[in-house]
């Protein structure tokens, strides 16, 4: 093996292993009781070495606390330290057509499929699947009868899309790829592990996008938004200390720049294990001569992102412990926010909150205040028992209410703030889904809660009176505090009288093992309230009762018999299946299913009454109505 190789095989084994001990996203500070508030602001360096003294001394005093808590230290860590986290023209013609599940209105959100009513832009493969295919395919879908392929966005490196956005005649895509970058250090040469690009495609000629633009940031993709003309970005990079060097990262647009301006970095001066480089970019995707704007903070790893129409949230859990001897440890999350306007981004407020957040949807803002759902405890950590917390916090991230305490013992499964309410849903053994008023934010207080079987992973509106749950059914464990979770659960609770919330319809898929990406992405979700239409992608399982004498124990799991679209029809009054669409060959229901990831339905859509299915092998038209099967689209040829 050579010098060259040997070096980057140290450097990608030096990233993998802080990649797994940031997976538990483990930091160590100075232990501060102030009621649980903080607030530092931010500083910029005043030059490289200021930098490099201040990341290297802070990580130097944090190094005892691995030996202290049992967690190896490489020889190798001296050398590199790191975090991770892991339109057409004829648009105005098309009919009624639904759009990606977001969270906020106005911003839109990436996925790996858009349409805009004429045409279907879509990712084969991608980060998430096992297919094998990374390609972008652009389909005339409307009307369904001519559909075909009109173009494909091949990527000839070993690139990876995770998502795009498609806004009038510009398309950007989201791609990451692995070893894309080399640098130098001394007489060595080293590889940036992971780069993020962004590129950004003209659609004039829909049968050959014109690539325009393409931005290349060195680290981890962590979200994007759309507002308008602007795409704001994400990235978190890990920190190299190689040689005694600092190695800062580089952001190119055309091929043409270089490494980040130390003294344009922000900080806060509290000490942590390890440190990113966290960046965010506005990109206007029709301007293709203005600069991109850029703002850098360095910060342990961004691990969730929210945004309003006004301001980006990036939320940063660290840990607190005594740094000797710890009796007690706590953690807590740091938010910053950063405003946008166009291409201007600023950093405006810092601030935490004790615990950690679940998603995206445990962040929201109403009416010039944030709110911020948390838990407080790891069942697997030095930790006190779980906890959850709802934060009020004013434009300076201050603390202006809370409620804390609430459904000790368990943790946070769920999250949906609408106006002044928050929904809530926790989980040990049973799930409280919590109603939570907002109206007053300095004194938040629980409206009423309903206690039972299962849970759910993700809450979703049906109007200001209901509110539809899917997660889990569960079944309590005759020995130990916890429950077997089984087959898909769907809930459609009624808060009407917001004190004593119901339960009005449920609806269970399958058994243990049971599966569908909805319950970890929420673009999975197809849902329109006007049509009473709702659909995502299962896989089924069930289990062999031939193999079992008596009673089947709970923690059995089913296997797979079927993959495909569940479609439902929903009221207020209760969750009913339509119907079911598959892109699987010979697929009876019955028995154990041959395993095609190929044409696994990933996404769902409609154009007009026409419901479109899309498998990394196949585009299937069915009538929207009725379900039967209008055309198939073969994406492989």
């Amino acid at each position: 093996m050579s010098m060259f190789k040997r070096k980057r095989l140290f450097v990608s084994f030096i990233v993998l292993v802080l990649v797994l001990m940031s997976t538990y996203t483990i930091y160590h500070q100075y232990y501060i009781d102030d009621g649980g508030v903080q607030s530092y602001g931010l500083k910029k360096f005043g030059s490289y070495n200021e930098l490099k003294t201040f990341i290297k001394n802070n990580i130097d005093a944090s190094r005892s606390w691995f030996g202290i808590y049992g967690f190896p230290v490489s020889v190798g860590v001296r050398d590199v330290f790191g975090v991770t986290v892991p339109a057409a023209a004829s648009a105005e013609a098309s009919p009624k057509y639904s759009q990606t599940n977001i969270q906020v209105a106005g911003v839109d959100e990436p996925d790996v499929v858009k349409t805009e009513g004429s045409y279907i832009y879509y990712v084969r493969g991608g980060a998430n699947y096992n297919s094998g295919v990374n390609e972008l395919v652009i389909v005339k879908a409307y009307p369904p009868e001519d559909m075909k392929i009109v173009s494909r966005i091949f990527w000839a490196d070993n690139s990876v899309p995770l998502g795009i956005f498609v806004n009038k005649h510009r398309l950007t895509v989201f791609l990451s790829s692995s070893n894309f970058r080399s640098f130098t250090v001394g007489q060595s040469e080293y590889y940036y592990p992971i780069t993020t690009r962004i590129e950004v495609y003209d659609l004039i000629h829909m049968e050959n996008p014109k690539l325009v633009r393409n931005v290349t940031l060195d680290g981890y993709y962590l979200n994007s938004r759309m507002i308008e003309d602007y795409v704001y970005t994400v990235t978190t990079s890990p920190i190299y200390y190689i040689k005694e060097e600092i190695i800062l990262p580089s952001i190119y647009v055309n091929e043409e720049g270089g490494s980040i301006d130390p003294k344009e970095v922000y900080y806060a001066d509290t000490p942590d294990i390890s440190y990113s480089f966290t960046t965010i970019i506005a990109l206007n995707i029709f301007n293709d001569q203005e600069p991109i704007t850029k703002k850098t903070v360095l910060t342990g790893a961004a691990s969730n992102m929210y945004m309003s129409v006004n301001n980006i949230y990036l939320a940063i859990t660290k840990y607190n412990f005594v740094k000797e001897n710890a009796p007690t440890s706590s953690e807590e999350t740091f938010i910053y926010r950063i405003s946008v306007d166009g291409k201007n981004i600023n950093f405006e407020a810092e601030g935490s909150v004790p615990g950690h957040v679940l998603n995206q949807f445990s962040m929201d803002e109403h009416n010039g205040y944030f709110r911020i759902a948390t838990t407080v405890g790891y069942p697997w950590f030095r930790v006190s028992s779980e906890s959850n917390n709802v934060y009020v916090l004013d434009m300076n991230l201050k603390v202006v209410g809370k409620l804390e305490n609430i459904a000790k013992g368990e943790k946070i499964y769920s999250v949906r703030f609408m106006g002044d309410k928050v929904y809530l849903v926790t989980f040990k053994k049973v799930d409280p889904f919590f109603v939570i008023d907002l109206s007053d934010v300095s004194s938040p207080k629980i409206l009423g809660w309903l206690k039972i079987p299962g849970y759910s992973d993700y809450l979703h509106p049906l109007d200001e009176e209901h509110i539809i749950g899917i997660g889990k059914e569960t079944v309590e464990a005759e020995e130990g505090n916890f429950a077997w979770y089984q087959g898909i659960k769907l809930s459609l609770f009624e808060v009407k009288n917001v004190s004593m919330p119901k339960e009005v319809s449920k609806y269970i898929i399958g058994e243990r093992g049971t599966d569908s990406p909805i319950l970890r992405d929420h673009h999975a979700l197809l849902f329109d309230g006007e049509r009473g239409l709702m659909a995502f992608p299962v896989l089924l399982a069930f289990i062999d009762r031939s193999k079992y004498i008596g009673e089947i124990p709970p923690y059995v799991y089913g296997e797979p018999v079927w993959q495909g679209l569940y479609v439902f029809s929903v009221s207020p009054n209760a969750i009913a299946l339509k119907g079911r669409i598959t892109h699987l060959n010979n697929v009876a229901g019955k028995g154990i299913m041959e395993i095609d990831y190929l044409r696994f339905i990933k996404r769902a859509l409609y154009i007009g009454d026409h419901l479109y299915t899309l498998s990394d092998e196949v585009v299937k038209v069915n009538d929207l109505n009725t379900l039967e099967e209008v055309n198939v689209l073969n994406l492989s040829k």
